[in-house]
């Protein structure tokens, strides 16, 4: 056999094994998947035949008022947001439908343009905290500065806050989060919203597919999530901590209750509130009869390289890190979510496996159809599998199109369907640096703030 023959040969080796390799690992995430799925399709189905039927759906304008009304703390964590701060500030100032409340913005020494812009939005319900060293630290560290600011100013005041709320400093805020968290927080010691990213007109494709990933993981995941009984993590914004809770994991820890060391201090939390006795829910309600729901709203990052940063700061929290802290514990439900969350670098793992498959494949078609030379025909249980695994791909594609569709109407959920190739070029390149991140993390012996770039829509359309 000549040498380019041999070449090919081993070619088609190499496409056998990555394929191989790819089909198994998107079988063992696929069915976990699918179990998940019929979870919710199952949920659904009982909630319209029964709940549905006997009680009126919940809408923000006829929940009932808190029953022991108290003052609401919003923690802002800001560092280098001098071009967001002040337009989100006045923005949830005048949006905001509460009577007692009160906006924490913490900041560096180090970053006078964030600390202009806060100092320039003048309204005592907006309290500015410069922490004592220059940043960035962890927005961790810098939520545990607020948090001893507002405990400074219970007792300054004598006035006990009810419940923290976690915002960023590119939120766009709904006007009946505040009443929803004020009655809710009374059953449960964590309530979220749901966040729906921002249609970004300039970033079709690279901000565009955090769309079909919010609005499927913020329908669907989370509330099977919370029907199973497993630990609710926190989006980190949109939701709303109780003041009691929060001042308990504060004592356990000895610090503060965010834990400075960790890079996904919201999701962390969640899981520990489920570990302490706490209760989470995940709430969905439209703000009014056949109106939109109550949520958070925000732009995501359009470019490449703030995307690649984002989604390594959320790999390297909860799949790298996270498993390092948190470990294993819980229940089969616990366990199996965290399996769930831990799975991204494996995931991208079998996208590069299956991309080198693809490529070989069409390279070796390619040579089929200029001289002649068939390929190395497919095992047969390397064929079961891959039809397998592309039956899977179709349903997964099927939700995906239909959750982002009743998110955001059918023409982003036709674009969500190619945008899938994006999101897994960019969890490819992501996988890559939270990997690297993480072991120069832990030679440090420290994470750091890797923020990126935020924007905040300036003309806001309901």
């Amino acid at each position: 056999m000549e040498s380019g023959g041999l070449l090919f040969e081993g070619l088609g080796v190499v496409m056998h094994e990555a394929a191989l390799f790819a089909a198994c690992g998107f079988l063992f995430m696929g069915f976990s998947d699918v179990v998940v799925d019929l979870i919710w399709i199952a949920r659904s189905a009982w909630r319209r035949l029964t709940v549905y039927r006997r009680f009126e759906r919940a809408r923000a304008d006829t929940l009932e008022e808190a029953r022991s009304p108290g003052r609401l703390a919003v923690f802002i964590p800001a560092w280098e947001e001098s071009g967001v701060i002040g337009p989100m500030l006045r923005h949830t100032l005048a949006t905001f439908r509460h009577g007692d409340y009160r906006l924490y913005v913490g900041c560096y020494p180090n970053d006078p343009d964030t600390i202009r812009a806060v100092r320039e939005v003048e309204d005592p319900r907006v309290r500015l905290v410069v922490g004592p060293v220059d940043g960035p630290t962890t927005k961790a560290d810098c939520l545990n500065r607020l948090w001893t600011a507002m405990v400074a100013d219970e007792a300054a005041e004598g006035r006990r806050v009810k419940a923290v709320i976690l915002h960023d400093a590119e939120d766009v805020v709904h006007e009946a989060e505040l009443r929803i968290f004020d009655r809710l927080i009374e059953r449960f010691e964590l309530v979220q919203l749901p966040v729906l990213p921002l249609i970004d007109p300039n970033s079709r494709w690279i901000a565009g597919h955090y769309i079909d990933e919010f609005a499927e993981s913020h329908a669907k995941e989370l509330v099977v999530r919370e029907a199973v009984g497993a630990g609710l993590p926190s989006a980190g914004v949109g939701c709303a901590f109780s003041r009691d809770m929060l001042a308990g994991i504060a004592v356990r820890s000895g610090a503060g209750p965010f834990d400075a060391a960790s890079l996904a201090e919201d999701y962390e939390l969640g899981l520990k509130i489920r570990l302490a006795g706490g209760r989470a829910a995940f709430v969905r309600l439209p703000e009014s009869e056949g109106g939109p729901l109550v949520a958070t709203r925000e732009y995501f990052p359009g470019t490449v390289e703030g995307a690649v940063a984002q989604k390594a700061r959320w790999m390297t929290g909860i799949a790298l890190s996270g498993w390092d802290r948190l470990g294993w514990s819980g229940g089969v439900e616990e366990r199996w979510m965290r399996l769930r969350d831990r799975r991204s670098v494996l995931a991208a793992l079998c996208l590069v496996a299956a991309y080198v498959a693809l490529l070989l494949w069409a390279l070796l078609s390619l040579r089929h159809i200029f001289f002649g030379i068939p390929p190395r025909p497919n095992p047969p249980l390397l064929e079961a599998l891959l039809t397998l695994s592309f039956v899977l791909l179709a349903w997964r594609l099927a939700l995906r199109f239909a959750f982002v569709t009743q998110a955001y109407g059918w023409r982003e959920g036709l674009r969500s369907v190619p945008r899938v190739v994006v999101g897994n070029a960019i969890a490819m390149l992501a996988a890559r640096r939270a990997v690297i991140g993480y072991v120069r993390a832990r030679k440090r012996g420290r994470p750091r703030w890797d923020k990126t770039a935020h924007a905040f829509p300036m003309l806001l359309r309901r």
